[in-house]
């Protein structure tokens, strides 16, 4: 079992620098299966405002979704603790933003993993890859699994696009530990100038099997006051590993309302439902036959001539079609 937490915060109204936390915890033995994400109503993704309008939380159960990626890529257990945890950050990044927004979130480095990338919009679908699905270093010698050795040391490079805007913007950093939530924070803070605490946890069975993934993402706003930063400090600090409370049965919900205990909550949240993909065949298919037919006419009919076929693996969600070539000239 995996877990990475990370909590960076850049506290406005004060001139104390910035601090940085992070706690790991040591890695539990024979955790049964959970057929489903806490609570049994499957994944699901929340952002709620504080009473006072103070401070966004973002949190989600993103189980089943991190277990599908793994299902896909059949990634060992290092590589799914990898993926999982940049599958929830840029979930948690990218959601309840402007319409049509996309992030990209990538991580090269120079370890066995062979680079880890995720891609989320603004609507709950998130998908992703590593370099290597088999990486599984030794265990650290703390018992947990080595994520940050198998990433390795690097670059961490964020894309925010909008089909609107001419130019994305790129923001790139170093990375830190390549635990992915101590990564994206330092993002998120140099590069952003977020006020903000992330947390990120993914949780593997003896089997290899997820057995439960999420994360938060709180955010302090514009004018937020000194007793909402100590109460939100003093909350924060006091709460298990994420993947300790969605086992021990608590939901986005619960766990944002711990977040925001004596602060309160205003009104009903946004929710969505997280998904890997959008992964279907009637999505997948005219995307992938437009990409061929870019290839032109003439190097279509030589790979039929060559191949007898044209097939195609989409990368991120390791599912294959084939063309003919009437299929694909179509596009051209």
């Amino acid at each position: 079992m995996a877990h990475c937490m990370r909590l960076q915060r850049q506290l406005v109204r004060s001139s104390r620098p910035l601090q940085q936390r992070a706690r790991a915890l040591t890695r539990p033995r024979g955790v049964a299966v959970r057929a489903e994400a806490a609570g049994g109503k499957g994944d699901v993704l929340l952002r709620s405002l504080s009473q006072l309008g103070e401070v966004a939380v973002l949190a989600v159960d993103g189980t089943q979704l991190v277990a599908e990626a793994a299902r896909r890529h059949n990634t060992a257990p290092t590589a799914t603790a990898a993926l999982g945890r940049t599958l929830m950050g840029a979930l948690l990044m990218g959601s309840f933003r402007k319409d049509d927004e996309a992030i990209q979130v990538s991580l090269k480095g120079d370890g066995v993993l062979g680079g880890v990338f995720a891609i989320a919009d603004t609507r709950g679908n998130v998908k992703g890859r590593v370099g290597n699905a088999k990486a599984d270093p030794p265990l650290r010698p703390d018992g947990k699994l080595a994520v940050g050795d198998a990433v390795g040391s690097g670059v961490l490079s964020v894309v925010r696009s909008h089909p609107l805007q001419p130019q994305p913007y790129t923001g790139m950093v170093k990375i830190v530990s390549g635990e992915i939530a101590e990564d994206l924070a330092t993002y998120m803070a140099e590069s952003e100038q977020t006020n903000s605490a992330l947390a990120l946890g993914v949780a593997i069975n003896r089997d290899c099997s997820v057995n439960a993934a999420g994360g938060y993402l709180v955010q302090v706003l514009p004018f937020c006051s000194d007793e909402t930063l100590e109460q939100l400090e003093k909350n924060l600090s006091g709460l298990p590993s994420v993947t300790k409370m969605l086992q021990a049965g608590d939901t986005p919900q619960s766990i944002t309302e711990r977040i925001l205990e004596g602060i309160g909550t205003a009104g009903q949240p946004l929710t969505v439902t997280p998904k890997f993909g959008p992964c279907e065949s009637d999505v997948l298919k005219p995307r992938m036959k437009r990409a061929v037919a870019s290839l032109g006419p003439a190097e279509v009919k030589a790979i039929i001539e060559e191949q007898g076929k044209i097939e195609v693996t989409c990368e991120f969600y390791n599912e294959a079609y084939q063309f003919s070539e009437e299929e694909v000239l179509e596009f051209v």
